[in-house]
């Protein structure tokens, strides 16, 4: 059986990360709203895997980690992708993000061992907030983007790496955790 999966880092919402989101909700842009419980760092998407996988992908993480103790991150900062122009996605920074970048590194080689592909692009450290439909309430949006671009929302322990299950429902993703690899 085919499970549609990815690894994540949870994120904690803080108050100002919530503000900000809240914010952005307000507004009269056609946008989804990622759920608050749902927001996380992706670490890899892995799309469909077979089942049978899990448990390799599992020892992967406690491989790659193994040597990596908890570290600090901070959520600061806001943006968009592709550009300001055109406004597809919008996302919360991270910053301090070494440790982050070590492990998706080393991730991406390992499980190419096992039959996943790399990631074509570069990891970029970020949490998605809201994908906009439409160009609707985009000046209000850059409006409160500018208000949060220097904000820190907070200080982040990361203790461990998941990897989760994503059920696609018709009320949005259902998300599980499959394995939970401490550091």
């Amino acid at each position: 059986m085919k499970i549609r999966s990815f690894i994540a880092i949870d994120i904690k919402l803080f108050p100002k990360l919530v503000e900000f989101i809240n914010e952005i909700k307000k507004t009269e842009a056609n946008l989804k709203i990622v759920e608050l419980k749902n927001i996380h760092l992706t670490i890899k998407f892995l799309g469909d895997i077979d089942e049978e996988k899990i448990d390799k992908i599992g020892g992967t993480i406690k491989e790659v980690t193994k040597d990596i103790k908890p570290f600090e991150i901070k959520l600061k900062g806001c943006g968009v992708f592709p550009n300001l122009n055109y406004i597809k996605v919008i996302w919360a920074g991270l910053k301090n993000c070494e440790e982050i970048k070590k492990i998706v590194k080393m991730i991406n080689e390992k499980l190419s061992e096992i039959g996943i592909k790399k990631d074509k692009r570069e990891f970029s450290a970020h949490l998605t907030i809201a994908r906009l439909k439409s160009a609707r309430g985009k000046e209000e949006i850059i409006k409160i983007l500018k208000k949060y671009k220097d904000i820190e929302f907070g200080k982040l322990r990361v203790e461990s790496v998941k990897l989760m299950k994503s059920e696609l429902t018709p009320k949005g993703p259902i998300y599980s955790v499959l394995k939970e690899i401490k550091m």
